[in-house]
Order: C-alpha cells, then sequence, then structure tokens
C-alpha cells in the first residue's frame, strides 16, 4: 500500500470539510434569519460531504479488491455503458442553472459525467496498449480522436465544456506516455487553441460588424464565461462578478490569510458558489498564501505518487491509467486555482477530493483507488 498517498488524501478531506463550513457558514446563517435557502443547519453541508468521503472511501476500496488487470477484458462493455449512461442525462436528466448534467436515483442525484472520466481513462488505456509504437504519424491519432471524441461530443451536449476540456487533457497526457511524438502533441495543441482562437474571435468580430451569425458550438454563456477573465471589469455586474469577487478575496488574504472563518468576502455573500467553483478563493482569503502554499502541495504530492506508481506499474496498462489519473487531476487543479485568481475561463470545473460534491468525491477516490491497485500489484509474479 502506498500509506503516503492515503495519508495525504486523508489529510486533503478532512481539511476540505473545514473550509466547506467556514464557506457555506454564512448560507446556513441566512437560511435561519429567513432567507428562501434549503437548509438543515449549520453543519449539513458538512454532514453531506462526509457522507459523499465514506462513499468514495468504499468506492476506492471496491476498486482496491477487484484485480485491475480484469478491468482491461471488459472495455468494450464499460464504454457502450458510458455511452448509454451520457445519453440517457440528455433525455431524462435532471436541469440545473440551464444544464442537463444530473440523473436523479431515489434522493439522490448522479453525475454520470463525473464518472464518464475514470470510464474513459480505463477504456482508452486498453484501447492505446495495443497500438503501442503505432502513434507516431497523424493519422495514427486519428482513431484516438474519435474514440475520446464520441462521449466528449454528448458531453458538450449536455452542455458541459469543462468535463469536456478535462477529456482533452486525459487523452493529450494518456497519448504523450504512450509514446507520441512530443512535437507531434504540442503541433496539435498549438494549432487546435490557435484555431479556437480564431473561431472565437471571427464570430464575435462579425455579431458586432455584419448580419451574417458565423456558427459556434457554445452557449452564449458558454463563450462568455470563456473569454470574460482577460477583461471581467468590462461587465463588472454580470459575467465578470464571479472573477471580480474571487480575485478580491485571494488578494485581501496577503500572507497569512484573515483568519478562518474571518474571511469577509466569504461571509458577506460576495463570493458566488463558494463551496464548489470558487472554494480555493476561501483558502485563499481565510488562510492567506502559506493555506494555498499548503494546499497546493497537497495536491503536488498526490500527483506525485500518481506518476510514481505509473512509473512502477508491471504493465503498460497500469501505467497508462495511472497517468490518465494524473492529468485528470492536474487539469483540475491547474483550471480551478487558475479561474479563481483570474488567468483561467471560468469552466465549472470543482477542485478535486475538495470542493463539495459527491460525484466528483467519488470518481476521484474510485480513481486513486485503482491507483493503490496497480502499486499494490506491481511486481510480476515469477514461477
Amino acid at each position: 500500500m502506498d500509506f503516503t498517498l492515503i495519508a495525504t488524501v486523508m489529510v486533503l478531506v478532512f481539511f476540505s470539510l473545514v473550509i466547506i463550513y467556514s464557506a457555506t457558514k454564512p448560507t446556513e446563517l441566512l437560511s435561519v434569519a429567513g432567507a428562501q435557502i434549503d437548509s438543515g443547519g449549520p453543519l449539513s453541508f458538512v454532514k453531506r460531504q462526509f457522507f459523499n468521503i465514506i462513499c468514495g472511501l468504499v468506492a476506492m476500496g471496491f476498486m482496491l479488491y477487484i484485480h485491475y488487470e480484469d478491468l482491461a477484458k471488459h472495455v468494450k462493455l464499460f464504454y457502450i455503458l458510458n455511452l448509454i449512461l451520457l445519453v440517457a442525462v440528455i433525455y431524462f436528466g435532471h436541469s440545473t442553472l440551464g444544464a442537463t448534467r444530473w440523473i436523479s436515483i431515489g434522493p439522490f442525484r448522479l453525475q454520470p459525467s463525473e464518472f464518464s472520466k475514470i470510464i474513459i481513462i480505463i477504456c482508452f488505456a486498453a484501447f492505446l496498449a495495443q497500438r503501442n509504437e503505432r502513434l507516431n504519424r497523424f493519422r495514427d491519432l486519428i482513431p484516438c480522436f474519435a474514440y475520446i471524441g464520441l462521449p466528449m461530443l454528448l458531453i458538450l451536449r449536455q452542455p458541459d465544456l469543462g468535463t469536456s476540456l478535462v477529456f482533452m487533457a486525459i487523452m493529450f497526457g494518456m497519448l504523450f506516455a504512450a509514446g507520441t511524438r512530443p512535437l507531434l502533441l504540442v503541433g496539435l495543441i498549438t494549432g487546435g487553441l490557435s484555431l479556437a482562437s480564431l473561431w472565437i474571435w471571427s464570430h464575435l468580430w462579425f455579431n458586432a460588424h455584419s448580419s451574417f451569425n458565423l456558427w459556434i458550438p457554445l452557449k452564449p454563456y458558454q463563450l462568455e464565461r470563456l473569454i470574460i477573465f482577460i477583461n471581467p471589469w468590462q461587465d463588472p455586474h454580470g459575467d465578470g462578478y464571479h472573477v471580480i469577487q474571487s480575485q478580491i478575496a485571494v488578494g485581501q488574504g496577503g500572507f497569512l490569510g484573515r483568519g478562518l472563518f474571518q474571511g469577509s468576502q466569504t461571509h458577506g455573500n460576495f463570493l458566488p458558489i463558494q463551496e464548489t467553483d470558487f472554494i480555493f478563493s476561501v483558502v485563499g482569503e481565510e488562510l492567506g498564501f502559506v493555506g494555498a502554499v499548503v494546499l497546493l502541495m497537497l495536491f503536488f504530492i498526490i500527483i506525485y505518487r500518481c506518476i510514481y506508481i505509473g512509473v512502477n506499474a508491471k504493465d503498460n496498462f497500469g501505467y497508462l491509467v495511472s497517468v490518465g489519473v494524473a492529468s485528470m487531476i492536474t487539469f483540475h487543479v491547474l483550471v480551478n486555482v487558475g479561474m479563481t485568481i483570474g488567468i483561467m475561463p471560468v469552466t465549472g470545473l470543482p477542485l478535486p477530493m475538495f470542493s463539495y460534491g459527491g460525484s466528483s468525491m467519488i470518481t476521484n477516490l474510485m480513481a486513486l483507488g485503482l491507483l493503490l491497485n496497480i502499486n499494490m500489484r506491481r511486481h510480476k509474479i515469477l514461477f
């Protein structure tokens, strides 16, 4: 067992409970004062998150029990099941804030796109393991793009731009690990970003200067979120509000912070959705630069252990799965922290194992359980 990884995760989730309590304390107080907020007492969010952690640990134990090599034998079934769940969300899902991402099962709400991440990591690892040394040309990568592209398009349909971008990060991280030429990947990423930027700029220019409407596969609010971080003050009371309030919170924290449970932005209800998307802002305001560095160091240790486990895996499948999990967590951390300080678009990605949310917590703990499984079985049996 990798006890360093286990201990770091335990510290991280306990840390998250403290910050979630601070982030939701003003919500609970408002509910007591008579605001129309569905609450269950001062610790309701913490209790629910604790339940999510317990469920995640049970899922982690389940992933430890299964021999990870057996998962590669059933990837076709997993892939089809993943597509069925993503299609079911579109037609039978529950809508919140204009997005249909959840399926209600009794009192619980599941977000299949979260579980889709770990499914696609397992399936894509098996897919790439069969194509070792055959990924050096662009045409060799076309089947890979199609394999990832189908579930990604279904997630975009929900719409969920953030998770779609996570799929891209997982794909490129695993392609690099599988031996694809770095220059080819850099060229694809650079070309893709340039093309996307040109498309967005052209769409905005045509809308502003002509009657021609250049189509773009994004909702208006998604497009605004992608570009508002460049200059949030152009709409300080609308789309730029989230970024501005988050930057104020982080800036007020200074070196040591304003003190736990003492954040004026947090407890004044200025920060939006501060228990999920902008939870890093709560850390920055109340615990300052020191608290933020401690949190980032915990994530660094987890990502380092993921890579270490992958390097020492006994087979290519285990190596690729480990890199996929490391890519997923790294991208989440970079984007979530980046959007809170105004250097990344606001995509709605949570901070892994730290933001409030059941599906995300269970998915990430399952993924780490799979890595512990790979680490436990890293030695080949010799007869």
